[in-house]
C-alpha cells in the first residue's frame, strides 16, 4: 500500500452494502452455526475440562459507528494468580491447548453468533480494543463507518505480529474505500487459502 497520506474517498453505501451484505451474513452465519454445532459443543466441553469455566471469554469492542458490543471467543487462558491474588501474565496463563485454539482460530468460532446478531460482519475491519478509541485521529476513526468483521483485508496481508496497528488501520481504510461484493469474496478466499493452506494470515 502507498504509505503517503491521502484523503479517503467519502464512504457511500451501495446496493450491496444496503440490501445484500447484512442478509448474506445472517444466512451464512446461521448455516455455519448449524453445520459447526458439533465442533462448537466439542470445543466447549474441552475448554470446560482443561481450563474450567466460564467457557466463553467476553470482551467489549467498538462496532459500527463506534457502538460498543460484546465480542465472544472460546477461553484460552487459565485464571492462575500470584500470592497477592493478581492474575499472572498472559504468557503464563496460556496453555498448550489454548495456544492451539488460537493458532487454528477455532477460539473465534463463537463470533459467528455476533455475526448473526448483526454486531459483526463476515468481512470488515477487525474490531480493535476499546482503549484505542481516544487514540484515533479523524481519518483513522472512519474504520467504524462500516460493521467490523470476522476477517478483513488487513488479516490476509500479514502474520499477526508482522504488521503494526497503524498498517492494519491503513488496510482497513483501503477496504472501506474499495468495498464491493467481489472484494469480500476475494478476502474470504484469501482467508481460507492463506490461513489454512499457506498459514500466512491471522
Amino acid at each position: 500500500m502507498d504509505k503517503k497520506k491521502r484523503e479517503l474517498i467519502p464512504h457511500k453505501p451501495g446496493i450491496y452494502e444496503k440490501y445484500i451484505k447484512r442478509l448474506q451474513d445472517l444466512i451464512l452465519s446461521v448455516i455455519a452455526i448449524i453445520v459447526l454445532s458439533p465442533v462448537l459443543v466439542l470445543i466447549a466441553v474441552l475448554v470446560r475440562i482443561k481450563l474450567g469455566s466460564p467457557v466463553i471469554f467476553k470482551q467489549q469492542r467498538p462496532g459500527l459507528n463506534g457502538k460498543i458490543f460484546n465480542m465472544y471467543k472460546f477461553r484460552t487462558m487459565t485464571d492462575k494468580r500470584d500470592e497477592a491474588g493478581d492474575l499472572l501474565p498472559d504468557e503464563e496463563r496460556l496453555t498448550n491447548f489454548g495456544e492451539k485454539l488460537r493458532s487454528t482460530s477455532l477460539d473465534e468460532l463463537p463470533e459467528l453468533f455476533c455475526i448473526a446478531k448483526g454486531e459483526l460482519a463476515i468481512c470488515g475491519p477487525r474490531p480493535l480494543l476499546v482503549s484505542y478509541l481516544p487514540l484515533y485521529n479523524e481519518h483513522q476513526s472512519r474504520r467504524h463507518e462500516v460493521r467490523p468483521g470476522l476477517t478483513g483485508w488487513a488479516q490476509v496481508n500479514g502474520y499477526r505480529g508482522d504488521t503494526s496497528i497503524m498498517k492494519r488501520i491503513e488496510y482497513d481504510l483501503y477496504y472501506i474505500e474499495n468495498w464491493t461484493f467481489g472484494f469480500d469474496i476475494k478476502i474470504l478466499f484469501l482467508t481460507i487459502f492463506k490461513g489454512f493452506v499457506n498459514k500466512n494470515a491471522y
